[in-house]
């Protein structure tokens, strides 16, 4: 009986435990559900401010410290990663764009696509911004040709210019599908 009298308060611990957990991810997940529709991505590239739609966007993750260099390619696809399993084409998208290369530091990231996208690749971005609310933000003038990707441009409530960054239209690009040289 001593036995049961001292598993009984673990039991419960445990059983609070996982109650409390389960509270918490039912929470999450409403807020989640919530997020209003103008919700963004925010990375920067360069001295460049992007947007990504969440929908189009995959996993964020640091740099991998090996990137398998692929012969015979376009200097901004800069190789292949295994990203938990799956094998992921890394693009310098700056360069891609003819803006230079991206400077690599411990804020760097890999911008994966998302699934829905059906290609196995990343960007390389200099730094994740986290989400950004759109939905009070304004519309900005946009100068000179852009590549198709480059949708509209935004400007913050603080002055700073944004440029929404269409994977799908990037991914559906010729240019960026020919990686070969």
């Amino acid at each position: 009986m001593s036995d049961e009298a001292t598993d009984l308060p673990v039991a419960e611990s445990r059983s609070g435990r996982l109650r409390e957990f389960q509270d918490q991810l039912a929470e999450r997940l409403r807020k989640a559900e919530l997020a209003p529709s103008s919700a963004r991505l925010g990375v920067q590239l360069g001295d460049r401010r992007l947007l990504v739609n969440l929908v189009q966007a995959g996993q964020i993750v640091p740099v991998p410290r090996s990137i398998t260099q692929v012969p015979l390619a376009r200097s901004w696809l800069v190789g292949l990663v295994n990203l938990r399993g799956q094998l992921l084409a890394v693009s310098d998208l700056l360069e891609w764009l003819g803006e230079g290369q991206t400077v690599l530091n411990r804020e760097s990231r890999l911008l994966a696509f998302g699934a829905s996208l059906k290609l196995n690749a990343a960007i390389l971005v200099t730094r994740a911004l986290g989400l950004q609310d759109t939905s009070a933000w304004g519309l900005a003038q946009v100068d000179g040709a852009r590549p198709d990707c480059l949708r509209r441009a935004l400007t913050d409530p603080h002055g700073n210019r944004w440029d929404e960054l269409d994977l799908a239209l990037l991914a559906a690009d010729p240019a960026f599908q020919s990686a070969a040289r």
